[in-house]
């Protein structure tokens, strides 16, 4: 399976993929890796996928489905969701930490060397310290880049957003009065950017929650960037700290990197009620308890681990579908606060 996730890293967003795993129990964990209707790996050569390749090709959200009477777990894959945040400014700080805490890989572009290096110790991922037109020719996003504009003033912030209007994006969202940003919006119209791309702009940035402070602001700008996230359907994927856990070629905090390192990776494939965590959150498992990702916490998540190292500890190989249950009457022996029942698949990886 190995072959599988570096694949997975190699594409990484330049194309749009899909992995398939069976759940149904006959063929449990066999999987494929699918992009553009065509098979790019498979599990087994003239498998389950190849003989229903077209059905399978046809599917394009996460979730379960059925297919050749068999059931499906099918999700789109990626790396995690990206902020670009343009300016490094007394908004951008609380932004950068917040948005990293949610798990967003963060980028910062600022031409001034001082608020360059203060967006670095606020904890940007990476930081581009350079004019912001020419910064944005470096990037070139994609479905899962957040543009966040949030500059010292209406001609930089002008600057960003005709260079971003002409990116693959997620969410463009811009700072500023409504008086400025209409004139920013119009002098940008008028200079031939798609007036379709400048009306899907939020703007003024962020909900409304009356906010005053930097902090505050950042706040509802990550409630507001949270909510477009969340309403695009495209749960799971292979964010990069999951496949540096299954690759173990990279160190993590707390773990022994290598690749002889025994390890597990646990998927939600179905959820409902209350659980915390959607479909296709991940979580990998190493046989002394270790964990990267979570599942949801709780008692869901112990068990997961449990399950994981004890397959770990026997040498076991086949996947194994647990359905943790914690409505009702089990949450409430627990002391949890919400319920819900999952359905998480735990592969060893090999």
């Amino acid at each position: 399976m190995i072959e599988l996730y570096e694949r997975i890293r190699e594409f990484g967003s330049s194309r749009l993929s899909m992995v398939l795993t069976a759940i149904d129990p006959e063929l449990l964990g066999e999987k494929a890796l699918f992009s553009e209707g065509e098979i790019l790996w498979e599990a087994l050569d003239g498998g389950f996928f190849s003989q229903n390749v077209i059905e399978a090709a046809a599917l394009h959200e996460t979730g379960v489905f059925c297919i050749g009477g068999k059931r499906v777990f099918c999700e789109l894959t990626g790396h995690g969701k990206r902020m670009v945040i343009c300016g490094g400014g007394h908004v951008a700080i609380p932004v950068i930490k917040i948005a990293r805490i949610v798990g967003f890989e963060v980028t910062v572009i600022e031409d001034r060397a001082q608020f360059a290096q203060n967006a670095h110790e606020a904890g940007a991922d990476h930081v581009i310290c350079n004019a912001y037109d020419a910064a944005l020719d470096e990037i070139e996003g994609d479905s899962d880049t957040y543009f966040v504009i949030v500059t010292r003033g209406h001609r930089h912030d002008q600057a960003c957003l005709e260079k971003i209007a002409f990116k693959p994006h997620a969410y463009i969202g811009m700072i500023g009065s409504r008086r400025r940003t209409r004139m920013v919006m119009d002098l940008l119209a008028e200079r031939g950017v798609s007036r379709e791309v400048l009306d899907r702009v939020y703007t003024p940035i962020g909900m409304d929650i009356g906010s005053e402070t930097p902090e505050e602001i950042a706040v509802a700008v990550l409630a507001e960037v949270i909510q477009v996230k969340n309403r695009s359907q495209r749960a799971g994927g292979y964010p990069k700290e999951i496949l540096r856990a299954i690759l173990g070629d990279e160190p993590l905090p707390g773990v022994v990197p290598g690749p002889e390192k025994s390890r597990a990776l646990a998927t939600i494939v179905n959820r409902d009620g209350s659980a915390p965590r959607e479909a296709g959150s991940k979580m990998v498992v190493y046989e002394d308890g270790t964990i990267a990702g979570t599942v949801g916490g709780g008692l869901s998540e112990a068990e997961t681990i449990c399950k994981a190292v004890a397959m770990l500890q026997a040498g076991e190989k086949r996947p194994f579908l647990l359905h943790s249950d914690m409505t009702n009457e089990k949450a409430e022996e627990e002391g949890m606060v919400c319920g819900g029942i999952m359905d998480i698949i735990i592969e060893p990886v090999y």
